[in-house]
């Protein structure tokens, strides 16, 4: 999972992963700081291996923010509110990669949108994130129906890309 992610981009961990990546594992299971940098070298095969001065600080931002709370051994649990917002993201990222797949079917055109709706995804990604529990849920709502707009548009140029790829080529073979 991780590994392969970590092969296509390198070193450059893109701000707002380390925290939704610790959320992601508190979801399956309480942890200790320990065991999540354990987890995280393990799951990279060793390409990160996140500090104790990275993980520890954002637990506790974490803890602030009522995402996980933390039991008496050290072990840190996610929370409703935690499991609310890691299941707002999963349906985002969800619904960004089945427009990368159909972008990347497409060929080359098809390559260079989703490399630039990667881009431009990880910039919004990454200042959601950050901001996402300062949200209203009236500010949560006009996002994602901003979000569905563009992927609206996303899909309605995709067609029209595609059907002007079949029409150059059904030119070609006549």
């Amino acid at each position: 999972m991780i590994s392969e992610w970590l092969s296509r981009v390198g070193s450059a961990i893109p701000r707002g992963f380390s925290r939704q990546y610790i959320l992601a594992l508190l979801k399956e299971q309480p942890m200790t700081g320990k065991e999540i940098i354990d987890k995280a070298t393990v799951q990279s095969d060793g390409k990160w291996k996140p500090s104790p001065g990275l993980i520890y600080p954002l637990l506790g931002r974490l803890l602030d923010e009522g995402l996980v709370t933390e039991d008496k051994d050290g072990r840190y649990a996610i929370t409703k509110k935690g499991l609310e917002i890691t299941s707002d993201l999963e349906s985002f990222g969800s619904i960004i990669q089945k427009q990368i797949d159909v972008m990347l079917r497409v060929g080359n055109v098809g390559k260079f949108m989703a490399m630039d709706l990667i881009d431009r995804v990880t910039m919004i990604g990454s200042a959601l994130s950050s901001n996402l529990d300062a949200m209203t849920q009236e500010e949560r709502n006009k996002y994602r129906e901003f979000l569905q707009s563009e992927l609206k548009k996303l899909d309605e140029q995709q067609s029209k890309d595609a059907a002007a790829a079949a029409t150059k080529e059904k030119v070609n073979i006549e």
